[in-house]
């Protein structure tokens, strides 16, 4: 898949820091004048091409679609999360998101795009709360996933995994012993992006599609072993916006 302008515009940019991230997103919003709705749309559909074109080239198989697992936190990450399972549900793959959030505490951006994803009646699961937790770790048992995609936690996580997330994080590593492959958008959940540091719940990457630019915590060696893969996917904000956030630092 070719790189978009604006991906390897960004790609050429040092690792930026979450304040920097935060201020990139809040320029496009804010000064050029694009809702933070089409931010996220452009995030998730960029993250879903890339990850169906690597699933597929490791396969040697242009054609072959890829069973899903989605977990979608209640931020803007989930909200790309709940694009990338839209344009894959488009795709043709057969998808599932693992809701571990209340809809009802989710922001309006990601609002629209979960209200989306339900409307084309895409199998959306509950696991905010513990019930729902281990509801979440029986799903697949006897049918399998091929692909999880972690849209749990972004750029702003620092700290400790609270519960029930935690327990949500460790369910989706455990598919990746079964089999699956794992995505994680923007960064790994458990991960923190200015330091590197994990908590005790962190996804295990085989691939990580970061929006706009890679982190500074990408660079610690100690988090090289929960990234694996890193790709940088573009949100259609002009690269401009990337200078004046070092610039700004």
């Amino acid at each position: 898949m070719e790189a978009s302008r604006d991906q390897e515009s960004e790609n050429r940019h040092p690792l930026l820091t979450r304040a920097q991230i935060r201020l990139v997103d809040w320029l496009a919003i804010e000064q050029i004048g694009i809702p933070g709705v089409v931010l996220m749309e452009n995030a998730g559909r960029g993250a879903a091409e890339h990850m169906l074109a690597w699933w597929r080239g490791r396969r040697d198989d242009d054609d072959a679609l890829p069973r899903t697992l989605i977990a979608c936190g209640g931020g803007n990450n989930g909200g790309d999360g709940f694009v990338v399972a839209r344009h894959l549900h488009n795709a043709g793959a057969d998808v599932h998101i693992v809701l571990a959030r209340d809809p009802d505490r989710l922001g309006p951006d990601a609002r629209v795009h979960l209200d989306s994803v339900r409307n084309m009646k895409i199998p959306c699961t509950g696991a905010w709360a513990p019930p729902d937790v281990e509801r979440f770790k029986r799903i697949g048992a006897a049918d399998r996933f091929d692909l999880v995609v972690d849209a749990l936690l972004g750029t702003g996580f620092a700290g400790e995994v609270r519960p029930p997330l935690d327990r949500v994080i460790r369910a989706c590593n455990a598919r990746s012993r079964l089999g699956a492959e794992v995505v994680a958008l923007d960064v790994p959940s458990g991960l923190d992006c200015d330091d590197g540091t994990a908590a005790g719940a962190t996804i295990e990457a085989d691939l990580t599609l970061t929006f706009v630019a890679a982190k500074t915590g990408f660079s610690r060696p100690e988090a090289r072993r929960w990234l694996g893969e890193v790709a940088v996917i573009g949100i259609g904000a002009p690269p401009s916006l990337i200078d004046q956030a070092i610039q700004a630092s």
